[in-house]
């Protein structure tokens, strides 16, 4: 997608919300979620959405704003679902696992390293991108951990001074190995005894610094 107006990129205050604003996102999100950033061309993109070319461009002029404006709904997305799945009264060890699935699940995807990507090459020209996705996707993330934590620490199940920290820390943990090898092309695909290793491994050492019993 080119932007033809103006020799200068567009930016987020350039996405037109009309009638198939909504539209326009749906069908988007079904080729940049089955196909990531690079895959996704945007003939493929429209014939999704059911629109012209034309009328994407006058929505998305960018390509890049369109899938971060994907990207930031689908990080809520995935956040709310998660919400509504895992019990937050539930032990450590249980609800840390699910947590280190979901997070696994979005950043070792297509579409998750497609927002990585992105991300770290136009943050340092285009700022709002990478707050967006920070405030969007990172910081509710971690955010959420840092209330369960709170709640585990008064229930006596974990020991935890700086909640902040220990959030940023499983956080890292679960990305041990596998994104490393994911963004540096060593490997497109992970088994599940791979994601359970790492998953395992982010529980257990995460619950020997910080577990009451320790």
């Amino acid at each position: 997608m080119n932007v033809q107006a103006s020799p200068q990129r567009a930016t987020a205050a350039d996405i037109k919300r009309g009638r198939k604003y909504e539209q326009v996102l749906a069908g988007a999100r079904e080729v940049f979620l089955a196909k990531g950033y690079e895959g996704a061309g945007v003939d493929e993109i429209a014939r999704s959405a059911g629109v012209s070319k034309a009328t994407l461009y006058s929505y998305f002029p960018d390509k890049r704003l369109l899938f971060m404006e994907v990207a930031t709904l689908e990080c809520r997305r995935q956040t709310d679902t998660a919400l509504e799945r895992v019990d937050m009264s539930r032990p450590p060890r249980e609800v840390l696992r699910f947590a280190a699935d979901r997070m696994m699940e979005f950043v070792l995807s297509p579409f998750g390293l497609g927002v990585f990507r992105i991300v770290v090459a136009e943050t340092g020209r285009f700022p709002e991108i990478g707050r967006e996705f920070w405030l969007c996707g990172p910081e509710r993330g971690k955010g959420i951990l840092v209330d369960y934590f709170r709640e585990a620490c008064a229930r006596g199940e974990l020991r935890i001074d700086d909640l902040r920290l220990a959030a940023d820390q499983f956080s890292e943990l679960c990305k041990a190995d596998l994104f490393a090898r994911l963004i540096f092309g060593l490997s497109t695909e992970f088994t599940d005894a791979e994601r359970a290793r790492v998953a395992d491994g982010a529980v257990e050492t995460f619950l020997a610094r910080y577990g009451a019993g320790t």
